[in-house]
């Protein structure tokens, strides 16, 4: 496998959840970190987190739902960092109503972060990620390989799109020697899944579902692939079933 070691990453919502874990597996191998979250707070927690075991780490505010933030963002990454080796979209953010309930305010949260940003912030970064032969990671959902359920127009046609997105996106760069990989985990114990399981009036039981380093390692062992290789999706979910 291959070392990732000194490789640079930037990785939207790493505040918590997925985003944070991956960042955290990823300082521990050796990787110089960019992130990304719109509360600054946590992110500086998060930063102080990784700095006790490695110092290479930046934060970025960023307000995903803001194209003129994500472009101001960009700016200061490429501005600073040439070359990036690894773009990580892990910031995502979940509605649960009827169509008849959704506004177009709702719609647009949903599309600008789970799909216009991870669009948006691939193509500012994408002549940084080709100079260096790159990979881009896109956090999605298995409700995009599933029948949609009630209540979940607005998310599922978001995460449709971010399959679309990437499918699209590995077909343009291959020839660049870009890889890119779309992740689909099951439901994972993070935050966004407490309030999900509070929104469904059930009993949230963390143990009994995949959790943000189970999503990690997975991500890290795909990224380590050797360059024979493309992993282009990983389909994980929680080992105990409902």
């Amino acid at each position: 496998m291959g070392g990732l070691n000194n490789q640079l990453a930037v990785v939207t919502g790493a505040s918590s959840g997925i985003g944070e874990s991956i960042a955290c597996a990823l300082a521990v191998k050796g990787v110089n970190l960019c992130l990304l979250g719109r509360d600054e707070s946590r992110l500086q927690r998060t930063s102080a987190q990784i700095s006790q075991h490695h110092s290479g780490v930046q934060i970025y505010s960023c307000d995903l739902t803001s194209a003129e933030n994500i472009h101001s963002v960009a700016t200061q990454i490429t501005d600073t960092f040439p070359g990036i080796d690894i773009l990580v979209h892990g910031a995502g953010c979940f509605l649960m109503k009827s169509l008849e309930e959704t506004t177009e305010a709702d719609l647009d949260i949903q599309l600008s972060v789970n799909t216009r940003a991870p669009f948006i912030l691939s193509r500012l970064l994408l002549p940084n990620l080709k100079r260096n032969k790159g990979q881009i990671v896109f956090l999605n959902s298995t409700v995009s390989q599933q029948k949609s359920r009630a209540g979940l127009s607005a998310y599922t046609a978001s995460k449709y799109a971010l399959q679309a997105v990437a499918d699209s996106l590995r077909e343009e760069v291959n020839a660049s020697e870009v890889r890119v990989l779309s992740v689909y985990p099951g439901r994972t114990a993070t935050p966004m899944q407490e309030d999900i399981f509070r929104k469904e009036n059930r009993v949230y039981e963390a143990n009994q579902l995949l959790q943000p380093e189970d999503i990690a390692n997975a991500v890290i062992n795909a990224l380590a692939m050797p360059r024979t290789a493309e992993i282009t999706d990983i389909y994980i979910r929680p080992f105990r079933k409902a």
